[in-house]
Protein backbone atom coordinates (compact mmCIF):
# COMPACT_ATOMS: atom_id res chain seq x y z
CA UNK A 1 0.00 0.00 0.00
CA UNK A 2 1.16 3.38 -0.92
CA UNK A 3 2.79 5.30 2.48
CA UNK A 4 2.22 8.39 0.84
CA UNK A 5 -1.51 10.15 1.74
CA UNK A 6 -4.37 10.00 -0.40
CA UNK A 7 -3.86 12.41 -3.32
CA UNK A 8 -7.34 14.10 -3.47
CA UNK A 9 -8.56 17.44 -4.92
CA UNK A 10 -8.99 20.74 -2.86
CA UNK A 11 -12.54 22.36 -2.31
CA UNK A 12 -11.02 25.00 -5.09
CA UNK A 13 -10.01 22.58 -7.46
CA UNK A 14 -7.84 24.60 -10.11
CA UNK A 15 -7.53 22.15 -12.82
CA UNK A 16 -10.69 21.99 -14.97
CA UNK A 17 -11.17 25.79 -15.87
CA UNK A 18 -14.40 24.51 -17.42
CA UNK A 19 -15.52 22.72 -14.30
CA UNK A 20 -14.41 25.31 -12.02
CA UNK A 21 -16.35 28.23 -12.81
CA UNK A 22 -19.60 25.85 -13.46
CA UNK A 23 -18.67 25.07 -9.78
CA UNK A 24 -18.43 28.96 -8.87
CA UNK A 25 -22.24 29.88 -10.69
CA UNK A 26 -23.76 26.37 -8.46
CA UNK A 27 -22.35 28.55 -5.48
CA UNK A 28 -24.07 31.26 -6.32
CA UNK A 29 -27.75 29.69 -7.54
CA UNK A 30 -27.66 26.51 -4.69
CA UNK A 31 -25.56 28.13 -1.37
CA UNK A 32 -26.51 25.33 0.50
CA UNK A 33 -25.05 22.67 -1.85
CA UNK A 34 -21.93 20.85 -1.48
CA UNK A 35 -20.40 22.47 -4.52
CA UNK A 36 -16.99 20.90 -4.32
CA UNK A 37 -15.22 17.91 -5.30
CA UNK A 38 -16.92 14.92 -4.39
CA UNK A 39 -14.51 12.20 -2.13
CA UNK A 40 -15.43 8.81 -2.70
CA UNK A 41 -17.33 6.20 0.13
CA UNK A 42 -16.52 3.61 1.70
CA UNK A 43 -13.29 2.21 3.21
CA UNK A 44 -9.78 1.81 1.44
CA UNK A 45 -9.09 -2.00 2.42
CA UNK A 46 -12.24 -2.75 0.40
CA UNK A 47 -12.38 -5.59 -2.00
CA UNK A 48 -14.57 -3.89 -4.70
CA UNK A 49 -14.09 -0.69 -5.96
CA UNK A 50 -17.21 1.12 -8.20
CA UNK A 51 -16.23 3.59 -10.63
CA UNK A 52 -19.30 6.65 -11.95
CA UNK A 53 -19.20 9.24 -14.04
CA UNK A 54 -19.62 12.30 -12.27
CA UNK A 55 -21.67 13.74 -9.45
CA UNK A 56 -24.96 14.89 -10.51
CA UNK A 57 -26.18 18.25 -10.03
CA UNK A 58 -28.77 17.68 -7.32
CA UNK A 59 -27.35 14.48 -6.32
CA UNK A 60 -23.45 14.11 -5.10
CA UNK A 61 -22.74 17.91 -6.03
CA UNK A 62 -25.31 18.23 -3.29
CA UNK A 63 -24.54 16.29 -0.66
CA UNK A 64 -21.07 15.50 -0.93
CA UNK A 65 -21.55 11.71 -1.17
CA UNK A 66 -21.52 9.31 -4.39
CA UNK A 67 -24.40 8.60 -5.76
CA UNK A 68 -26.29 10.31 -2.51
CA UNK A 69 -29.77 12.53 -3.39
CA UNK A 70 -30.94 10.98 -7.16
CA UNK A 71 -32.60 8.17 -9.03
CA UNK A 72 -28.93 6.65 -9.55
CA UNK A 73 -28.57 5.80 -6.20
CA UNK A 74 -31.93 4.64 -5.54
CA UNK A 75 -30.48 1.70 -7.75
CA UNK A 76 -26.90 1.51 -6.69
CA UNK A 77 -27.25 1.73 -2.95
CA UNK A 78 -30.28 -1.00 -3.11
CA UNK A 79 -28.40 -3.37 -4.96
CA UNK A 80 -25.37 -3.14 -2.74
CA UNK A 81 -27.51 -3.99 0.03
CA UNK A 82 -29.16 -6.47 -1.72
CA UNK A 83 -25.76 -8.26 -3.01
CA UNK A 84 -24.21 -7.75 1.23
CA UNK A 85 -21.76 -4.59 0.23
CA UNK A 86 -23.95 -2.08 2.00
CA UNK A 87 -25.67 -2.27 5.70
CA UNK A 88 -28.07 0.10 6.88
CA UNK A 89 -30.82 2.61 5.86
CA UNK A 90 -30.46 4.86 2.44
CA UNK A 91 -32.31 7.78 2.64
CA UNK A 92 -30.86 9.98 0.13
CA UNK A 93 -28.51 11.98 2.36
CA UNK A 94 -25.25 11.39 4.06
CA UNK A 95 -25.79 11.62 7.42
CA UNK A 96 -28.53 8.62 7.08
CA UNK A 97 -27.73 4.87 8.52
CA UNK A 98 -26.03 3.62 5.60
CA UNK A 99 -22.27 2.05 5.62
CA UNK A 100 -20.36 0.37 2.64
CA UNK A 101 -18.80 -3.36 3.68
CA UNK A 102 -15.97 -4.36 1.78
CA UNK A 103 -16.75 -1.61 -1.24
CA UNK A 104 -15.94 2.02 -2.18
CA UNK A 105 -17.66 4.09 -4.89
CA UNK A 106 -16.03 7.21 -6.27
CA UNK A 107 -15.90 8.74 -9.61
CA UNK A 108 -14.22 9.15 -13.08
CA UNK A 109 -14.98 12.88 -12.41
CA UNK A 110 -15.10 14.53 -9.08
CA UNK A 111 -16.70 17.66 -9.65
CA UNK A 112 -20.36 18.11 -11.19
CA UNK A 113 -20.28 18.84 -14.96
CA UNK A 114 -22.82 20.98 -17.26
CA UNK A 115 -25.42 18.95 -18.70
CA UNK A 116 -23.73 15.72 -16.38
CA UNK A 117 -21.40 15.26 -19.31
CA UNK A 118 -17.64 16.13 -18.13
CA UNK A 119 -15.00 16.07 -21.65
CA UNK A 120 -12.44 13.71 -22.50
CA UNK A 121 -10.20 16.23 -20.92
CA UNK A 122 -11.23 16.57 -17.90
CA UNK A 123 -11.72 12.72 -16.92
CA UNK A 124 -7.76 12.35 -18.16
CA UNK A 125 -7.09 15.31 -15.77
CA UNK A 126 -9.09 14.06 -12.40
CA UNK A 127 -8.14 10.55 -13.85
CA UNK A 128 -4.93 10.67 -11.63
CA UNK A 129 -6.73 10.72 -8.17
CA UNK A 130 -8.80 7.71 -9.37
CA UNK A 131 -5.09 5.90 -9.92
CA UNK A 132 -4.19 7.11 -6.44
CA UNK A 133 -7.12 5.81 -4.88
CA UNK A 134 -6.41 1.93 -6.83
CA UNK A 135 -3.12 2.47 -5.23
CA UNK A 136 -4.15 3.00 -1.65
CA UNK A 137 -6.74 -0.21 -1.82
CA UNK A 138 -4.14 -3.21 -1.27
CA UNK A 139 -7.29 -5.11 -0.97
CA UNK A 140 -8.91 -3.99 -3.94
CA UNK A 141 -10.08 -7.50 -6.54
CA UNK A 142 -12.97 -5.91 -8.42
CA UNK A 143 -14.04 -3.22 -10.08
CA UNK A 144 -17.46 -2.15 -11.26
CA UNK A 145 -17.50 0.28 -14.10
CA UNK A 146 -20.19 2.39 -14.72
CA UNK A 147 -20.84 3.11 -18.19
CA UNK A 148 -18.49 3.61 -21.26
CA UNK A 149 -16.02 6.36 -20.35
CA UNK A 150 -16.02 5.01 -16.68
CA UNK A 151 -14.72 1.57 -18.14
CA UNK A 152 -11.92 3.48 -20.30
CA UNK A 153 -10.93 5.63 -17.48
CA UNK A 154 -10.52 2.62 -15.41
CA UNK A 155 -8.49 1.07 -18.09
CA UNK A 156 -6.42 3.55 -18.72
CA UNK A 157 -5.89 3.94 -14.74
CA UNK A 158 -4.67 0.42 -15.02
CA UNK A 159 -1.62 1.52 -17.63
CA UNK A 160 -4.17 -0.30 -20.40
CA UNK A 161 -5.39 0.85 -23.83
CA UNK A 162 -9.39 1.46 -23.68
CA UNK A 163 -9.40 1.02 -27.81
CA UNK A 164 -8.43 -2.65 -26.91
CA UNK A 165 -10.61 -3.37 -23.85
CA UNK A 166 -14.18 -3.24 -25.22
CA UNK A 167 -16.95 -2.23 -22.95
CA UNK A 168 -20.21 -4.04 -22.88
CA UNK A 169 -22.86 -4.72 -20.36
CA UNK A 170 -22.11 -8.02 -18.18
CA UNK A 171 -18.35 -7.96 -19.36
CA UNK A 172 -15.29 -9.56 -17.76
CA UNK A 173 -11.87 -7.80 -18.24
CA UNK A 174 -8.84 -9.03 -15.89
CA UNK A 175 -6.51 -6.18 -14.87
CA UNK A 176 -3.23 -5.93 -13.71
CA UNK A 177 -2.40 -6.91 -10.32
CA UNK A 178 -5.21 -9.59 -10.35
CA UNK A 179 -8.20 -7.42 -10.33
CA UNK A 180 -10.96 -8.02 -12.64
CA UNK A 181 -13.30 -5.38 -14.27
CA UNK A 182 -17.10 -5.26 -14.08
CA UNK A 183 -18.62 -3.46 -17.10
CA UNK A 184 -22.15 -2.32 -16.31
CA UNK A 185 -24.25 0.46 -18.24
CA UNK A 186 -24.74 3.28 -15.74
CA UNK A 187 -27.43 3.02 -13.34
CA UNK A 188 -29.09 6.87 -14.73
CA UNK A 189 -32.99 7.47 -14.80
CA UNK A 190 -32.33 7.67 -18.79
CA UNK A 191 -31.45 4.02 -18.85
CA UNK A 192 -33.70 2.47 -16.81
CA UNK A 193 -36.48 4.56 -18.21
CA UNK A 194 -35.69 3.70 -21.78
CA UNK A 195 -35.13 -0.16 -20.57
CA UNK A 196 -31.48 -0.21 -21.16
CA UNK A 197 -31.08 -1.40 -18.12
CA UNK A 198 -32.94 -2.89 -16.29
CA UNK A 199 -32.87 -4.03 -12.23
CA UNK A 200 -32.15 -7.61 -13.05
CA UNK A 201 -29.44 -6.80 -15.31
CA UNK A 202 -27.57 -4.57 -12.89
CA UNK A 203 -28.70 -7.11 -10.22
CA UNK A 204 -26.59 -9.64 -12.67
CA UNK A 205 -23.14 -7.67 -12.82
CA UNK A 206 -23.15 -7.53 -9.04
CA UNK A 207 -24.04 -11.17 -8.59
CA UNK A 208 -21.07 -11.65 -10.90
CA UNK A 209 -19.07 -9.48 -8.51
CA UNK A 210 -19.89 -11.32 -5.31
CA UNK A 211 -19.88 -14.67 -6.69
CA UNK A 212 -16.20 -13.63 -7.76
CA UNK A 213 -15.09 -12.17 -4.37
CA UNK A 214 -16.85 -15.09 -2.45
CA UNK A 215 -14.81 -17.34 -4.99
CA UNK A 216 -17.59 -19.51 -6.49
Amino acid sequence: MDAQPLLVPPRDCPLCPRLAAFRGLNREKFPAYHNAPVPAFGPLTSQLLIVGLAPGLHGANQTGRPFTGDYAGDLLYSTLLEFGFAAGVYERRPDDSLTLLDARITNGARCVPPENKPTPEEVRTCRRFLIDEIGHMPNLRAVVALGLVSHASVVAAFGGTPSRVKFAHGAKHELPGGVTLFDSYHCSRYNTNTGRLTTEMFHDVFRAVRSHLDGR
